[in-house]
């Protein structure tokens, strides 16, 4: 089965960004950080999810992230779906808080259980059809508009979704252009797909742990 082990995220402070991701999110091998080499402006063209038990800890991560330097884009709150809401890292990387649970069921936690990458696309079909190509299975899918790839155990999972739409979700306007800022690691390869995103084989930027390991030697 694929395996995303972990997502590179290009930003303009390093170290800043670890302070964010570590305080607001207390995220680790997950995330990869190195420095922005192209320009970018508007919707970037993905989010990233914080998948939660209950709405409180939605809640925790969302004071934490505000209190950290995000920036609210969507209050968390109740929907059809469950509860949520959606942040804007200071580095500009767009987080969905996420529970399909209406109702608390304990104390609050910081923790998740998954972190899921959204890709925004142009054609979602033929979006599936590359990555399925490429060795990834079909979990769910919801006609043209979304697809979510089995990944098993694998420390991110990934989902398309349309570009307007996902937009729509994250509370911005859908206009765009640039680099992404964004690489996936994992074991499918170096290529480029039909939007833009990059995936690598395997990642030279540092993790979350490694540069925290780097300022604690200092």
């Amino acid at each position: 089965m694929t395996t995303i082990e972990s997502l590179t995220l290009e930003v303009a402070d390093t170290e800043a960004a670890h302070r964010f991701y570590t305080t607001a999110f207390g995220l680790d091998s997950q995330l990869r950080l190195r420095t922005a080499q192209a320009p970018t402006s508007g919707f970037r063209g993905f989010t990233l999810s914080l998948v939660v038990s209950q709405p409180a800890d939605v809640n925790a991560f969302f004071d934490a992230a505000i209190t950290a330097g995000a920036t609210a884009l969507k209050p968390a709150a109740k929907s059809l779906w469950g509860y949520g809401g959606v942040v804007q890292a200071p580095d500009g990387t767009i987080w969905q808080l996420a529970s399909s649970s209406k109702k608390d069921t304990g104390p609050a936690t910081r923790t998740f259980d998954e972190l899921v990458l959204l890709l925004g696309v142009e054609d979602v079909p033929a979006s599936k059809r590359f990555y399925v190509e490429r060795g990834l299975s079909v979990a769910k899918g919801f006609g043209s508009r979304y697809v979510e790839f089995a990944t098993g155990s694998a420390p991110v999972k990934l989902a398309l979704y349309k570009r307007r739409g996902l937009a729509k979700v994250a509370g911005v306007s859908p206009e765009g252009s640039g680099s992404h800022c964004l690489a996936v690691n994992g074991d499918l390869g170096s290529f480029t797909d039909p939007d833009g995103f990059v995936w690598e084989e395997s990642a030279s930027a540092p993790t979350l742990a490694q540069i925290t390991e780097g300022i604690g030697r200092r």
